[in-house]
């Protein structure tokens, strides 16, 4: 293990991922957080000292540097899916990504970027235009950067599936934003930590790949799917657009918002791999990765919000 990563947010979702897959691999990891304290359930992740936790804040440069020295390659999972106190789309995902690539290129190490299908620079979501501006800033600073645009991602800890299956245990309806027929490509949070480790590992041409699972679905056919998982019935019901904003513009003041006016912009446009990336082979199976089906996985944390967890019988509630 005498090769060194740096993984900036990992102890994010992601990044956790992405952090014991690099270690499995053989990388020492250090997890670059903004809080090392907190980030203790990374160590089991890898052998006795195999994973540390270092304190770096992508507003610092100068931490940022620090936290990439003697470093072989360098994995930036940070990203946010709100806006809060300081934490802003701009400073996360643009400045940030290219402070971290910048950090990266000076040590002369590889870079690994983590962005999203959906970032355009021309995007109505300041989410989407700053992942691309994001993405901009890196290709300039390491034009030998991999980059990794991954759809919704699911897995244990996942944003996506644990609220609507949360959301259903206690709501008699489920709303269908924009009707319902926005198609998503659900990827397994394992195999995007997977495409990292050929990034870092330099088996990845630099390019711009988009992650997606085996699966496309509509936002209709994700919801039906949790809620058969799960065991529950409930009503789905449409909700157009311009009802959603209204609602999004006062569920966004929550401390953890379930919905802001920007997620709606974003559910206006399909989160799938583009046929560029097939054809041209940016994709998982380009990288000789087998994506994860849902059903593989979903059941095995989504049980816990049947009526009686997994010992739950087949009878909807």
């Amino acid at each position: 293990m005498d090769r060194l990563v740096t993984v900036f947010g990992g102890s994010g979702f992601v990044g956790r991922h992405a952090v014991r897959a690099l270690a499995r691999a053989g990388w020492r990891v250090r997890a670059a957080v903004r809080r090392p304290d907190l980030a203790g359930h990374l160590q089991p992740l890898g052998s006795v000292g195999q994973i540390t936790a270092i304190q770096a804040n992508l507003r610092d440069a100068d931490s940022v540097r620090r936290a990439v020295e003697g470093s072989e390659a360098v994995v930036n999972a940070v990203g946010i899916l709100f806006e809060t106190g300081r934490q802003r789309f701009g400073s996360v995902h643009a400045q940030g990504a290219g402070t971290v690539a910048e950090a990266a290129a000076a040590v002369g190490a590889r870079m690994v970027h983590i962005s999203a299908i959906g970032a355009d620079a021309a995007s109505g979501s300041i989410y989407a235009r700053t992942k691309a501006e994001g993405e901009a800033k890196v290709i300039a600073a390491a034009p030998g950067a991999v980059i990794l645009r991954p759809s919704i991602v699911f897995g244990p800890e996942d944003g996506f599936f644990n609220l609507f299956a949360s959301l259903a245990r206690i709501s008699p309806v489920l709303p269908l934003v924009g009707g319902g027929t926005t198609c998503f490509q659900p990827v397994y949070a394992g195999d995007v930590a997977k495409a990292v480790v050929k990034g870092a590992d330099g088996q990845a041409a630099p390019a711009v790949y988009e992650l997606g699972g085996p699966e496309v679905k509509t936002f209709r056919e994700l919801l039906e799917l949790i809620l058969n998982i799960t065991g529950r019935k409930r009503l789905l019901v449409p909700l157009p657009f311009w009802v959603a904003y209204l609602q999004a513009s006062v569920l966004q003041y929550l401390p953890n918002p379930l919905m802001t006016p920007d997620q709606v912009t974003l559910l206006k446009t399909n989160n799938i791999v583009s046929h560029a990336a097939i054809d041209s082979g940016r994709t998982l199976e380009g990288l000789g990765i087998q994506p994860t089906a849902l059903l593989t996985i979903l059941p095995s944390y989504l049980s816990r919000f049947r009526r009686t967890g997994q010992f739950a019988g087949s009878s909807a509630v």
